[in-house]
């Protein structure tokens, strides 16, 4: 039988770090082996018993670099490969990501927020340390597919926007799924959205954000939403809309599952679902 992948889970108790640890041991392959948050209360509790899974006999714990060494410390004699994977906050991801790294623990980001010049560092850092990462910004096999639709219809058309909802819990705007959506875009090295008209916002921000590609992206937030995102092109005489739409998060678990297996054979780090699948 094939030995298990130690996986450590931060932001456990999260709804996304909830459904990942379902997900984890709901499987063969894979063994939960650390649960990390901060949600006041729960030091010491069995997060199986928090998340109605029965008892895991894994405790939760704040002391997220603790965590990594205690698991880095177990496997490195099995020479086993150890995942962490991480639904926390932006403001946390970079050190999390590079802490990881440097404990030889594999990074599988969901968090969003890193900007270009720490993506780069971190790539960097991964490839030094020969420790595969991926920063995902959305685990959807059909958010996917939308990003390769909208890339292949900016060959065509001038004119898109691109808007993005989510829950009101949710910390940074726009969403990395947005930006790379965007990004995907902007690889043919065109410009959109030529001015036609002097435009004057009376409230600002109105018009959304602009990249310097021209296009411009929009961020919804509400309670009842989960995640939502459209790409709209124009030209004379038609619209072209493209939309993927989250009901639960059960629909990224595919996605997690399959970084959790591919990013251990990795010696970099790499960016979006994509590059995987």
């Amino acid at each position: 039988m094939t030995a298990q992948i130690p996986v450590v889970v931060a932001g456990a108790l999260g709804r996304m770090g909830a459904e990942v640890i379902r997900a984890v041991v709901g499987t063969e392959d894979c063994s939960l082996v650390g649960a990390v948050d901060n949600t006041p209360g729960k030091e010491g509790a069995d997060v199986g018993l928090e998340l109605g899974l029965g008892e895991l006999e894994v405790a939760v714990t704040a002391d997220f670099e603790g965590c990594l060494c205690a698991v880095s410390q177990s496997v490195r004699d099995s020479g086993q490969a150890a995942v962490l994977v991480d639904f926390t906050h932006p403001s946390v991801v970079y050190e999390h990501t590079r802490a990881a790294i440097a404990y030889g623990v594999h990074p599988v980001i969901g968090t969003t927020g890193l900007s270009p010049e720490q993506l780069k560092d971190l790539s960097e850092f991964s490839t030094k340390a020969s420790i595969g990462g991926a920063v995902i910004p959305n685990f959807s096999v059909g958010m996917v597919l939308l990003q390769q639709a909208a890339a292949a219809a900016a060959r065509f058309y001038d004119h898109a926007e691109l808007t993005e909802l989510h829950h009101n819990r949710k910390a940074d705007a726009p969403s990395g799924t947005c930006i790379k959506t965007a990004e995907l875009m902007e690889e043919l090295g065109k410009s959109f959205n030529p001015e036609e008209v002097a435009e004057h916002e009376s409230l600002a921000g109105s018009r959304g954000g602009r990249r310097e590609s021209g296009l411009r992206l929009h961020s919804l937030r509400l309670p009842g939403l989960v995640a939502h995102q459209e790409v709209m092109f124009g030209a004379p005489g038609e619209t072209y809309t493209l939309r993927h739409d989250t009901i639960d998060r059960s629909a990224y678990m595919p996605g997690v599952l399959l970084t959790i297996r591919k990013v251990v054979g990795l010696g970099g780090l790499v960016y979006g679902l994509e590059r995987l699948i």
